[in-house]
């Protein structure tokens, strides 16, 4: 029987929502073993509420060997015990929708994690048996095999092929792994690959969750025929536009999405879902259909510099193809992949979804310098715009904190496969997965009773819940603000652009008179005329400062 859910804002909640992603190992430790947990979460639900956000992303909870944060999937149908049980997320989830917020879970389709009961079936089966059709073996190159099948390489770094032992103890097959060689890839052209993922979005839609975020959504559909191209043939993953690239964006992959549609329509409302599809702009549309997930995710903002005349341009085309395809465009500046933005927007201009952060972290924060407050202050002016704009909100635990990545983590306490698999070349992504601050003291500011796992700065404690709890004018106060004015200003219709003598100026209103105004110059500029009821910092004269951004109705 299906758990279906009392609307609180129709079926189309999802359109212009507020979503709050959520790492559960890094938001609320409950047990103090030093990992978040889902009691964590249910504990916290009254903060989140205050926050005003519309529905939470849950990061991966399942079974894991944490060989790639969570990402690596032991049990699609089950809650890692270390995080809690399956009555502990019927909890939550209760929790959650007693408190008016939807509740969004990471499916990780494109592969499972090594200890998955079906790999460990097919290192136990034979070459050409069922076991082994459920992944991607092939066999390898060389008189004896002992080269891969081609020379494609992870995108964590190292082939894309590992070699297993055969249960005779010889050396055996090939397995292909886009990502961590614990993440064996899925063969997506098995119908009983298919028909268990359907099982298993049935399973948690049954337990009343609202929709789904697709992993990797761009890689599932394959085509391994004889001969592989060699890597210097193949396209960029997100720079393919004909869909016949060997396993990025291949068409075949909405047939695929058509069917989990096809379930999600089943239910009242139908469960919705959002692509991670890092794929070129004119493709994205493809995953957005109303006839496959819905929306998917636009990271063009998370890679633009603070730059008005670039978010112009994003902010335009993206509403353009929204108009387009129907699919409401989504915005995010930071999630837990990337450096947050405002240690992004601290540094030199460059592009990228990390840019200059990346030799930043690599010089252990010392080159080039970040300029914390300046980061902090565009952040919230890039924060506040994003949130006037028509379409979804994707929002990373930690921002409404004003967080910048943290760069003090020995190599002894990392954590990301990147970080191991490319040793001196990429500190990989645990700068903004640690654990969030609470209190301004303990072990751990709040989160736990035990020391958090992975190392929280002392700088924490000035960013903490309680430093900014009280505070009119934090970072915390801003996004409860606009969040609050943005539940009952927030509409699907357009924007319009309003121009500026000022090219550094963004100004545009929505159609109820809603004004947003971005100042990404160095001199104050003239606020229009109307009430100013928020602002990312203080105003001077009813003047907007230097990366700021007012809210004029």
């Amino acid at each position: 029987m299906h758990a279906d859910v009392e609307e609180v804002s129709g079926a189309d909640w999802w359109r212009q929502a507020a979503v709050y992603q959520i790492y559960p190992r890094s938001f609320s430790d409950s047990n103090g073993d030093g990992l978040g947990d889902v009691k964590g979460i249910t504990a916290k639900v009254p903060y989140l509420k205050s926050l005003g956000i519309d529905a939470v992303w849950l990061s991966p909870f399942y079974p894991s060997a944490l060989a790639d944060g969570g990402y690596d999937v032991d049990d699609y149908r089950d809650v890692d015990p270390r995080l809690g049980s399956l009555a502990d997320f019927d909890e939550m989830t209760v929790a959650l929708h007693a408190a008016g917020i939807k509740l969004i879970v990471d499916i990780v389709p494109n592969h499972s994690s090594d200890r998955h009961e079906w790999f460990k079936e097919a290192l136990a089966g034979s070459r050409g048996s069922a076991a082994r059709n459920r992944y991607i073996f092939r066999e390898g190159k060389g008189a004896e095999g002992e080269l891969p099948p081609s020379d494609w390489e992870s995108l964590f770094g190292g082939p894309a092929w590992e070699r297993i032992t055969e249960p005779d103890g010889t050396a055996g097959q090939w397995y292909m792994h886009l990502f961590a060689k614990e993440q064996p890839d899925f063969n997506w052209d098995n119908p009983e690959v298919r028909e268990d993922f359907l099982r298993t979005l049935r399973f948690w839609a049954d337990r009343g969750v609202d929709g789904f975020r697709i992993d990797v959504a761009h890689a599932l559909a394959k085509d391994l025929t004889e001969p592989l191209l060699a890597k210097a043939e193949l396209a960029a993953e997100n720079e393919t536009v004909d869909g016949t690239h060997p396993f990025w964006d291949r068409d075949e992959v909405q047939e695929i999405y058509a069917e989990w549609r096809a379930l999600f329509n089943e239910y009242t409302p139908p469960r919705t879902a959002v692509a991670e599809a890092w794929v070129h702009a004119d493709r994205r549309g493809r995953y957005a259909s109303p006839e496959g997930l819905g929306q998917a995710f636009n990271f063009d903002l998370l890679q633009a510099a603070f730059d008005a005349g670039q978010f112009r341009e994003i902010i335009t085309r993206n509403l353009t193809e929204s108009e387009i395809t129907g699919a409401p465009s989504t915005w995010v500046f930071s999630n837990h992949d990337v450096v947050r933005h405002a240690t992004r927007y601290g540094l030199p201009k460059g592009p990228g979804r990390n840019g200059p952060a990346q030799a930043w972290l690599m010089s252990g924060g010392n080159e080039p310098a970040l300029d914390r407050e300046l980061g902090l202050r565009r952040a919230r002016a890039a924060s506040l715009l994003m949130l006037a704009l028509p379409g979804s909100a994707y929002l990373y635990q930690g921002e409404e904190l004003g967080l910048h990545e943290v760069v003090e983590i020995s190599d002894a306490d990392r954590q990301d496969p990147t970080f191991f698999r490319n040793p001196g070349v990429d500190v990989g992504r645990d700068g903004c997965r640690v654990p969030l601050p609470w209190t301004t003291e303990g072990i751990a500011f709040g989160f736990g009773k035990a020391t958090a796992h992975l190392p929280q700065p002392e700088w924490f404690s000035a960013y903490a819940v309680a430093t900014q709890q009280d505070n009119p004018g934090s970072t915390l106060a801003l996004y409860r603000e606009a969040l609050r004015l943005r539940g009952s200003l927030q509409t699907e219709e357009q924007l319009k652009w309003i121009n500026h003598r000022n090219d550094a100026v963004l100004h545009f209103i929505r159609p109820n008179g809603w004004q947003s105004i971005t100042n990404f110059g160095v001199q104050p500029v003239a606020l229009p005329a109307g009430t100013v009821v928020v602002s990312s910092g203080p105003l001077m004269d009813r003047k907007l400062p230097a990366d700021t951004t007012a809210w004029i109705i």
